[in-house]
């Protein structure tokens, strides 16, 4: 066995000896701010990052006009090796190309373009603004030295050899496109001033570059070009990779927006091996034992991970109905690696990042690897999996590989709503119309989970930081890592050895019986809706800034006194509708009541949020918790009284 062991190991010896090694080099940013600015390398001050942008020639100081600007990712890499193989690469970027008409200057027009690139140096060329796009001069142009690749976006007809002013080309170490294609065709006009998406796609082996395009308002990508070319002939072995572009006697916003590049990276440096593996050897000879155990735990723990995951696949994806199934690898992709770029936000069971999957911006969470977090996962995608209602976050997919559990949702750009509630920014200070429309969104969601589902669901965690913003405001309830699903005919309450949920949203009786019913959804919410109106935190320091008051405790003071309207966000400014307002606090307390049979349910709640039932009444007092409760019932809804989450006549 030892002899054939060292023979194995000879042979990878030999093998490893005589092939270059082959990293991943990639970059991804969805949007450009001032933290990435360390990232690119700019020969001069005509290019900046601005507007989450890179401004490739500068749009807002100085001038305008006769502009070259260049903008390169700072770590270089190996394009071919010494035995002949070549990168493949692919190259996905959107860009924002605007004739000036409001600079004032007669007769003239935009021009004269952008270019993607790969060059040998970070050096601009001097004068090579105006018809040579940054990528040459007039005394270079043509020169083998240039060594530099790049495929066009050409505004303007400067040359006899250009197809018009609204074309693609490829360029190799000249302005005179070895190959050109107009957009025209397509109905994309470059300069028209909206998103255009560029897809390049480059295989070191067939050496064929490809080219394709998408105007923001189509669905499919246009392959445009595929020129056969051999890189290794025009470039040097290390390349920067970027982006040039110019303006001329007119002037035009040459913006790229998103950009993402990945690449083989080949390392240009051979390992010595030998002198690595022998004492290997030597260890392996002496411990053969002890190698032999570790393969053992190490193909058990494989095959457990395969059972899990087998696990999953029959639970969800085995109908075919569930969300997609990603493989790390693409989930890597779409973050850059997990980078704390792109990092949206830190939980209790991991951390998300926002990527990029098929141009789409997305969500993605890491959960921590733990058996919670394992559990979390599967209760994800059992349930928001199946889950469709326009007040949810949509759960796409899901990874569960070499022990990294990870969730993709849809990206929400307003982030959580409790940044909102606890920020004194001005400028992010919620309307009340915006508040209210939040309240109901949430409700609604709740709604459906309670009482319109084939099977009820549980949240269990329902908070501010749960409760996620899209671009227009409206809210979605996110984070089912603690959901439990139950059928309609079952009772509504999940006993759990552990306790769930988050202090200061969790109901008193969660404590005394560890179960989850409705009521304990509803008190939470009702948590949720003070927060809202008061524009205050959980908890709040008094005038004397000693004591902190529980937020139900405080409102509720304001409403014993009778001026319950007193409780609302100063920072509205008197903005808002009293009648309306009013009525959410008393409701909001009314969920909050200590005893869970005299809670609403959430169908009585969105009632009284629509005027069809009459605000409940509210004691002045905030009555004292006591265990067991009084099944009471207060609230009733087609003469059916709520009970304990469990319907009774």
């Amino acid at each position: 066995m030892i002899h054939n062991i060292m023979d194995f190991l000879f042979l990878i010896i030999l093998a490893l000896n005589t092939l270059d090694q082959v990293g991943c080099y990639t970059s991804s940013y969805t949007t450009f701010n001032n933290s990435v600015g360390d990232d690119f390398i700019t020969p001069n001050d005509n290019s900046v990052i601005l507007k989450n942008a890179i401004q490739v020639t500068r749009d807002v100081s100085g001038s305008v006009f006769n502009l070259s600007g260049k903008v390169l990712y700072k770590r270089p890499f190996d394009l071919w090796s010494k035995s002949g193989r070549i990168a493949s690469f692919n190259s996905t970027f959107v860009v924002n190309i605007e004739t000036r008409n409001d600079i004032g200057l007669t007769g003239q027009h935009g021009g004269e373009g952008l270019a993607f690139i790969l060059a040998k140096d970070a050096e601009l060329p001097t004068n090579s603004e105006g018809q040579w796009l940054g990528i040459v001069n007039a005394s270079t142009n043509g020169s083998f030295q240039s060594n530099i690749v790049a495929i066009e976006l050409d505004t303007k007809k400067s040359f006899a050899e250009d197809l018009d002013d609204n074309h693609v080309g490829l360029d190799i170490n000249s302005v005179y496109s070895k190959s050109q294609v107009s957009l025209s065709r397509l109905g994309i006009r470059i300069s028209e001033g909206k998103d255009i998406t560029v897809r390049i796609n480059y295989d070191g082996v067939t050496k064929v570059m490809k080219v394709s395009v998408k105007a923001e308002n189509q669905t499919e990508f246009s392959r445009i070009m595929s020129v056969p070319i051999d890189l290794a002939l025009h470039l040097s072995r290390t390349v920067y990779v970027g982006f040039l572009g110019s303006t001329g006697t007119g002037s035009e916003n040459n913006c790229v927006k998103s950009w993402f590049f990945n690449a083989d990276d080949i390392d240009r440096t051979k390992r010595l091996w030998v002198w690595i593996v022998i004492p290997v050897i030597i260890v392996v000879l002496l411990l053969c034992s002890t190698v032999g155990w570790c393969l053992y735990v190490t193909q058990r723990r494989k095959e457990n991970q395969a059972r899990d995951d087998d696990d999953l696949d029959m639970q969800n994806i085995e109908t075919g109905l569930g969300p997609k199934k990603f493989r790390l690898k693409e989930l890597k992709g779409a973050t850059g690696n997990f980078s704390p770029k792109n990092e949206l936000g830190r939980g209790g069971f991991g951390i998300v990042y926002k990527g990029m999957l098929d141009i789409k911006d997305v969500a993605v969470k890491r959960i921590i690897n733990t058996s919670q977090g394992k559990q979390n996962l599967i209760a994800e995608v059992t349930t928001i999996g199946s889950l469709h209602h326009k007040n949810l976050v949509e759960l796409i997919g899901w990874c569960y590989e070499k022990n990294e559990f990870l969730l993709v949702y849809e990206y929400m750009p307003n982030g959580s709503l409790d940044q909102f509630i606890r920020s004194d920014d001005e400028n992010m200070i919620l309307g009340w119309e915006i508040r209210h429309n939040i309240i109901c969104g949430v409700a609604l969601s709740l709604d459906y989970l309670h009482h319109e589902c084939s099977k009820r669901v549980l949240h269990r965690d329902i908070k501010s930081s749960n409760i996620m913003l899209d671009s227009e405001f409206n809210a979605r309830l996110g984070d089912f890592g603690l959901a439990r699903t139950f059928k309609l005919s079952e009772k509504t309450h999940h006993t759990s050895k552990d306790i769930s949920g988050t202090p200061g949203y969790m109901a008193p009786e969660i404590f005394l019986t560890g179960r989850s019913t409705t009521e304990t959804d509803v008190y939470a919410f009702g948590v949720v809706m003070l927060e809202v109106v008061c524009g205050r935190r959980l908890d709040i320091l008094t005038k004397d800034d000693e004591i902190r008051v529980n937020i139900i405790d405080w409102v509720w003071e304001f409403h014993k006194h009778g001026v319950l309207t007193d409780a609302i966000d100063p920072k509205l400014k008197g903005q808002f509708d009293k009648i309306q307002a009013e009525c959410m606090l008393a409701l909001g307390l009314a969920c909050c009541h200590p005893n869970p049979y005299i809670r609403p349910s959430m169908r009585i709640t969105l009632q009284v949020f629509w005027g069809e039932v009459a605000p409940p009444d509210v004691p002045l007092e905030k009555p004292a918790f006591m265990w067991p409760a009084n099944a009471l019932c207060s609230y009733r809804e087609n003469d059916l009284c709520f009970t304990g989450g469990i319907m009774s006549t």
